[in-house]
């Protein structure tokens, strides 16, 4: 499947009570970057987050997010008119991906 067709399993887009939804991912987002893990190798995604939440504020990146895993908007164009510069929203959804999958993956166990 190209990039450009994948879906992501949250929950509003596939109804499905077992995936996590939007609100768990942003929460997850903002968790980390307020606390950034140090020695896990997903530490850079953390960091990242600390700069983005810091530069634009909470609400942009819970936007991005939304756009991004329901909306499925492109990361660059989830972006657009927030003030915000298109890398930052590759950014946010590589993040909000990592992050989907792991909440998912822990919905598994």
């Amino acid at each position: 499947m190209p990039d450009d067709d994948a879906l992501y399993d949250v929950r509003e887009r596939t109804k499905n009570p077992e995936h996590a939804s939007v609100d768990d991912v942003v929460e997850l987002v903002l968790e980390r970057a307020q606390h950034p893990r140090t020695e896990h190798r997903d530490a850079h995604l953390d960091e990242m987050m600390a700069t983005v939440v810091d530069r634009y504020g909470t609400d942009p990146v819970r936007t991005v997010i939304h756009r991004i895993l329901v909306d499925h908007y492109p990361f660059r164009t989830a972006t657009h008119d927030l003030e915000m510069r298109n890398v930052d929203g590759v950014r946010i959804g590589t993040a909000a991906g990592q992050f989907l999958t792991e909440l998912n993956a822990n919905h598994d166990d």
